[in-house]
């Protein structure tokens, strides 16, 4: 069992396709800073099922120390891995790249909701990864198709159509 950190990016990406449980599913528990939360609440996109969120609610945790990445990262980022840090978590959930680049400057362990997917696919938790690459795509989230295609090739799924 391992312990997770979630940044907002990577539960919005999950939660487009009503996949939050595959975080528990994978890796066991897992948390997410206040700021995270804040940023879930005032999210908008009409298909952004909020219903999750009712479950959400118990996983927040405040930070204990002042948040000194701040001026460096988004809010929810900065808290997110100053909580990794504080509850010694094995993984930080996030897919903003600046973000992802400095948390593994600071030897933070991350993956992002892409590589959260493989790992549920390859314990049989989801079948298909080209309809959620397809939703994402609808809801411009931020992942290239060119990256997709990528991933629907090493896995020996059909690509995205052109």
């Amino acid at each position: 069992m391992k312990l997770v950190i979630a940044d907002t990016g990577a539960l919005i990406s999950l939660g487009l396709v009503g996949h939050v449980d595959l975080i528990e599913g994978v890796f066991g528990d897992y948390y997410i800073a206040n700021a995270v939360w804040e940023e879930l609440l005032s999210y908008e996109n009409p298909e952004f099922e909020k219903s999750f969120l009712i479950n959400l609610g118990k996983r927040v945790i405040n930070i204990k120390t002042r948040n000194h990445l701040s001026v460096i990262m988004d809010y929810g980022e900065s808290e997110s891995v100053i909580l990794y840090e504080e509850m010694n978590a094995d993984y930080l959930l996030i897919d903003d790249n600046k973000a992802r680049i400095i948390a593994e400057s600071l030897n933070i362990n991350c993956i992002g909701s892409l590589g959260l997917l493989i790992k549920a696919k390859q314990k049989g938790l989801i079948n298909d990864l080209k309809p959620i690459f397809e939703k994402w795509l609808e809801n411009k989230r931020h992942f290239s198709k060119q990256l997709l295609n990528n991933f629907l090739l090493q896995i020996g799924e059909d690509l995205l159509s052109e």
